[in-house]
């Protein structure tokens, strides 16, 4: 084999037989850290629920005044809003202008 100063040299590590005590450390250590993990993601969840919910109270909290006001303007009839009268004659939805008259510049 040739073995030049470039080529990275590669050592395989070979696992070594485990008896049944090794097997047995080896499901322990498993389930410890599944247990852990779950209880690390359960924590997670919960400060993020918390997170959520600082924040709907917080958006809640700042939005009071203008809620009051829609509910003020819901209970007002509507008869107090004077009718917009547009400007020209409308039929039927169209506008009916002078084609020779120009309209005059803003």
């Amino acid at each position: 084999m040739d073995r030049s100063p470039f080529r990275p040299r590669i050592t395989r590590i070979q696992p070594q037989s485990s008896g049944f005590f090794g097997r047995l450390v080896a499901v322990v250590v498993g389930a410890g850290l599944l247990v852990l993990g779950l209880m690390f993601s359960v924590v997670l969840i919960v400060a993020a629920a918390i997170a959520g919910l600082v924040i709907w109270g917080w958006f809640w909290w700042k939005t009071r005044a203008l809620r009051r006001q829609m509910r003020e303007r819901m209970d007002m009839p509507f008869g107090n809003v004077e009718p917009v009268q547009p400007e020209g004659r409308i039929i039927e939805g169209e506008v009916i202008r002078d084609p020779d008259e120009v309209p005059p510049l803003r």
